[in-house]
C-alpha cells in the first residue's frame, strides 16, 4: 500500500479497530494513531513515497523462571503493549534502515558471516537473523525501513529480542508470504543475538515476543521448545502489570549476565551434565558440602534458584488456570526473593554505589503493602521493577513512584495478545 493512502488511513480513523486490536488500551489510541502517522511521514523523507508494508514486535516482561531458560528451565512470560514498529518497503540489495535516534545504516546481505566489528550492533542482529533464516532455507532479501520503538531500551522489556522478531517478521512478510514460524524467528533471534550480537542470552526473550499473548514455555528440547498459552486477564481479578524504570542502564552489564549461566554451567558440569535441567534435584541437594567446597558459594545458590524456580513457574500456571489469582501473586513475590538473595541479579558488585533496583523495590513494598506485590524484572542488576497492582491503587502507586525515579518512570502495561505481525500493507 502506498505510503500517502496508509497515512490518509490513519488519519481518517480508518485503524482504529486494528490499533485497539493490538494494543489493547484505550486511552493509547490516539497516542499510537499519531505514532504511525509520523512514522511513515519520517520514511517518506528519507526514502520518498512509494508502496510499504508495516510491521510491529512488542517488548515483554517475564514473570517467572528468571534466568532459567538458558538451563533448558520453564518461564513465564507474556508480550506487552509497547513495540517497536517499522515501516519498510523492499529493495534489491542488502538492508538500508534508520531507527528513530540513531543513524542510519546499512548492511550487505551478500555475506552472511559473523563480523567482529559488529558486535553489539544493530548491523549484526540484522544480519544474524538473515543468516539463520538462510540457514533454514527461507528466501532473505534487501529492504529500506524506518524504525521507531517506544520498548525501554536497557529496560528489561527486550528492546533487542523486539528489534530481532521485528526482523525476522519484515523477511518472513516480504520474502516468505508470512510463512516463517514465530518459534523459528525468536530462535533466529537468539542466533544472532548470540553469535552475531556477542551477548549469551537465552531463548526466553525472543519467544515471548514472537509468540504473544502469556506464554508458558519449556526449553527442556530447544530446538523444539514447548508453548503453552496461559489466561492473562488480568483486569478480571482487578490488577494491573506495572513496570518502573529506574533510569539505571543495563550498558555495560554484559559480563554480569554472562556469569549467571557460566556459574549454572560449573554445577552442572559438577554433575558431568551440560545443563542443570539434567541434574535430579534430590541428587543435588545431597551434594551442597561438596559443590562449596569446589566452586565456592555463589554457583551454589545460582543453582538453588534454578532448583526452586523450575518447581514455582509450574505452581504459577496451575494458579492461573484454576483462577487463584492470589495464590499466583505469592507466588510472583517468591520468585522476586528467589532472584535476590539466591540468583542475586538486583545489582552488580562492580558499582556497589549503584543500587537503583534495591531502592526501588524497597519503596513499593512499602507503598504497596496489601495492595499488590513487586519484583526485578528481566535481567537484572539495573533497569527496571515489575509489580502488580490493585487497579484501584495503581495512580497512587504510579505517583509514588514517579516521584523517586522521575515522571513517566511507572508505566501502566497491557498484556498484548498479538506477537511479531505484519500489521498493514
Amino acid at each position: 500500500m502506498k505510503t500517502t493512502e496508509l497515512k490518509k488511513g490513519f488519519q481518517d480513523g480508518k485503524y482504529e479497530e486494528l490499533l485497539r486490536d493490538i494494543y489493547i488500551d484505550e486511552s493509547v489510541l490516539d497516542y499510537q494513531k499519531e505514532r504511525y502517522i509520523k512514522a511513515i511521514e519520517s520514511f517518506e523523507e528519507l526514502f520518498g513515497e512509494k508502496e510499504v508494508e508495516i510491521y510491529s514486535a512488542p517488548g515483554r516482561s517475564e514473570i517467572g523462571g528468571n534466568h532459567t531458560d538458558h538451563q533448558l528451565g520453564r518461564v513465564l512470560a507474556a508480550s506487552i503493549n509497547l513495540d517497536a514498529i517499522a515501516i519498510v518497503a523492499k529493495k534489491e540489495n542488502g538492508v538500508v534502515l534508520k531507527s528513530e535516534g540513531y543513524p542510519m545504516i546499512n548492511v550487505s546481505l551478500a555475506d552472511l558471516l559473523p563480523k567482529k566489528e559488529e558486535e553489539g550492533t544493530s548491523e549484526g542482529l540484522i544480519r544474524g537473523v538473515a543468516a539463520k533464516l538462510k540457514e533454514e532455507g527461507y528466501e532473505i532479501g534487501g529492504f529500506e525501513a524506518y524504525v521507531t520503538s517506544d520498548v525501554l531500551n536497557g529496560a528489561g522489556m527486550s528492546s533487542s529480542a523486539a528489534f530481532e522478531v521485528l526482523t525476522g517478521n519484515i523477511l518472513s512478510g516480504l520474502y516468505n508470504e508470512g510463512k516463517v514460524s514465530p518459534v523459528l524467528i525468536a530462535q533466529a533471534g537468539q542466533y544472532a543475538e548470540n553469535v552475531f550480537f556477542g551477548k549469551p542470552c537465552g531463548l526466553m526473550d525472543q519467544m515471548a515476543c514472537s509468540v504473544g499473548g502469556m506464554i508458558h514455555i519449556d526449553f527442556k528440547n530447544p530446538e523444539e521448545p514447548v508453548v503453552e498459552k496461559v489466561p492473562s486477564d488480568f483486569e478480571a481479578y482487578q490488577y494491573s502489570l506495572c513496570i518502573v524504570d529506574t533510569k539505571a542502564s543495563h550498558a555495560d552489564l554484559t559480563d554480569d549476565y554472562a556469569q549467571i549461566p557460566a556459574d549454572m554451567k560449573k554445577v552442572a558440569k559438577f554433575f558431568k551434565k551440560n545443563f542443570l535441567r539434567e541434574v535430579p534435584e534430590e541428587e543435588f541437594y545431597n551434594q551442597i558440602s561438596a559443590m562449596r567446597g569446589l566452586l565456592g558459594d555463589r554457583p551454589v545458590l545460582r543453582a538453588i534458584h534454578f532448583m526452586e524456580e523450575e518447581t514455582r513457574v509450574q505452581k504459577e500456571v496451575d494458579s492461573l488456570k484454576a483462577g487463584d489469582f492470589k495464590g499466583f501473586l505469592e507466588l510472583v513475590k517468591e520468585s522476586g526473593n528467589s532472584s535476590f538473595k539466591y540468583l542475586q541479579n538486583v545489582y552488580t558488585t562492580n558499582d556497589l554505589n549503584q543500587q537503583a533496583v534495591s531502592v526501588a523495590l524497597a519503596g513499593s513494598e512499602r507503598i504497596l503493602g496489601k495492595h499488590g506485590v513487586c519484583r526485578v524484572h528481566g535481567g537484572g542488576f539495573a533497569g527496571t521493577i515489575q509489580a502488580f497492582v490493585e487497579n484501584d491503587f495503581v495512580e497512587e502507586y504510579k505517583r509514588r513512584m514517579d516521584k523517586v525515579f522521575g515522571h513517566g518512570s511507572c508505566q501502566v502495561l497491557k498484556v498484548r495478545q498479538k506477537g511479531g505481525v505484519k500489521v498493514l500493507g
